[in-house]
């Protein structure tokens, strides 16, 4: 392979493409082309302003395919797919037919079974497919992971996952808004903290869901090295007054026993280290990605067991009812 990779992004409009550009351009990479549906692209200025920009998805494709065609300098080494959670599957099937890798937001896929047809895809293809679980790569949560490892107390640990980001009227409206597109609040907002929790503590052994609304979710998971409680919300009325006055828009919190764990800080370079340990030769695959497409997909399909009306759901000391996850 050429010493300069190339890439080509799809959604180059939308909110994460941002740290995809700086990633790309912060680890020696050329972007030759971008796509989106949407021309309100002037951010490529800063980072790529020469890569060819289309609005026609089948017009990038053909792009791309006539790249594929030339010498090995000018081929699309890597697609970079940010687009809606749905279109995901589609677009890293057009890396894979194109001889390119992929790298793909969250979540992977919105429907588990997809990723088996993704991983016989691969087999047959020159590419690979990376997800991005930029929290894996957090100095903090990777010190976390070694603490559990080292730690041989044969009871289980308590934890305590809230995660709330404010979204105005749009979201509903958007395609994030539509479970069928976005896989709803447990999958568009919930997968990295899932994933987190499976690569922490192991195994799911037990789930139970407390409140599913298209706002916000809770519920009780029971894993191989941990019991948890967990609060995903986009509703700004979930959010602690002292974020409120202060003007913030989100809240993080994860207790360990009833200790805080850091991981608030160190988001925004984490797509860079992410796009180095690919180029290194590492990176998460579809097998690293599965098991929390899984979870989150079994959780969001799983109706609430207890009343919706319920505002704190860490407050619920009901027992896990012995249901295996999907």
């Amino acid at each position: 392979m050429t010493s300069v990779r190339n890439f080509a992004l799809i959604g180059a409009a939308g909110y994460i493409a941002p740290r995809h550009m700086q990633a790309i351009q912060d680890t020696g990479g050329r972007l030759v082309a971008a796509m989106d549906l949407h021309d309100c692209v002037g951010r490529l200025d800063s980072y790529f302003p020469d890569a060819r920009f289309f609005t026609e998805y089948e017009r990038f494709d053909r792009h791309i395919e006539k790249l594929r065609r030339q010498e090995e300098a000018d081929r699309v080494h890597f697609i970079s797919v940010c687009s809606p959670n749905y279109l995901h599957d589609a677009h890293v099937r057009l890396a894979l037919r194109t001889g390119a890798s992929a790298i793909c937001e969250k979540p992977l896929v919105v429907s588990p079974w997809n990723i088996d047809a993704l991983q016989e895809l691969e087999s047959e293809s020159k590419g690979r497919v990376y997800n991005v679980l930029q929290l894996r790569l957090l100095p903090s949560l990777i010190a976390l992971k070694k603490q559990i490892a080292e730690t041989s107390a044969s009871g289980k640990a308590d934890i305590c996952l809230s995660y709330i980001t404010r979204r105005g009227a749009w979201y509903q409206v958007s395609w994030k808004g539509q479970k069928e597109k976005s896989g709803g609040v447990a999958m568009n907002i919930g997968i990295h903290f899932f994933d987190l929790l499976l690569w922490l503590f192991g195994e799911p052994e037990h789930s139970e869901v407390h409140l599913n609304e298209p706002t916000k979710m809770s519920g009780l998971l029971r894993l191989e090295k941990a019991n948890i409680r967990w609060f995903l919300s986009t509703d700004v009325n979930d959010l602690p007054n002292s974020v409120k006055e202060q003007g913030g828009y989100a809240h993080r919190s994860m207790t360990y026993d009833g200790q805080e764990i850091e991981f608030s800080k160190g988001f925004t370079d984490l797509h860079t280290r992410v796009y180095e340990d690919i180029l290194a030769g590492g990176g998460f695959g579809l097998a690293d990605a599965k098991p929390a497409i899984k979870l989150a997909h079994a959780i969001s399909n799983t109706p609430a067991s207890v009343g919706s009306g319920l505002r704190h759901p860490f407050l619920i000391d009901s027992p896990v009812p012995q249901r295996i996850v999907a």
